[in-house]
């Protein structure tokens, strides 16, 4: 019998985050679409965008990709993901394999004002605890996902409002 074959190794993005980050949303690891834009959340149907413009009352979708972090990071929001390798087809985190997670220690030192930090989705919200027992405030939010179709966009809105203290 054959063994399996696993498909390669996949790598994520770096966090988008500065001194000033007081608020982080964790996402599980980028899809298919994103890694080929090189741009977090780049699927069009993921709501990502519309949710946290919703939060911040700006049109993120509507804007370039580095005019979306540029606002986020001035609402003092960062992202990242939680898994920094992994090896998957496709972009469902139910086909995640050989994950390793990205180093969060210097989390503290690179953003010393750093409060709360969300998850977007039940897969990277496994990491709640661990942030909880550090000291920070969490928050597990309902994902952006279009794969996540449980809840309406305004469903997910009143969770997402919560990012904000």
């Amino acid at each position: 019998m054959p063994a399996t074959r696993l498909p390669p190794l996949l790598t994520g993005f770096p966090p988008v985050i500065d001194q000033h980050t007081e608020i982080l949303i964790l996402g599980s690891f980028p899809g298919v679409a994103s890694l080929d834009a090189q741009q977090y959340y780049a699927h069009p149907r993921n709501q990502f965008w519309k949710l946290t413009g919703a939060v911040i009352g700006a049109d993120l979708a509507g804007l370039p990709y580095a005019e979306r972090l540029l606002r986020l990071q001035t609402h003092r929001i960062g992202i990242w993901d939680v898994i920094d390798v992994c090896a998957r087809e496709g972009s469902l985190d139910s086909a995640i394999r050989q994950a390793r997670h990205n180093d969060f220690a210097m989390l503290k030192q690179e953003c010393p004002g750093l409060r709360r930090v969300c998850f977007n989705g039940k897969t990277s919200g496994k990491q709640e605890s661990i942030f909880a027992a550090a000291g920070f405030d969490t928050l597990v939010l309902p994902s952006s996902s279009p794969a996540y179709a449980l809840m309406t966009f305004e469903q997910k809105l009143t969770v997402w409002r919560g990012i904000m203290l």
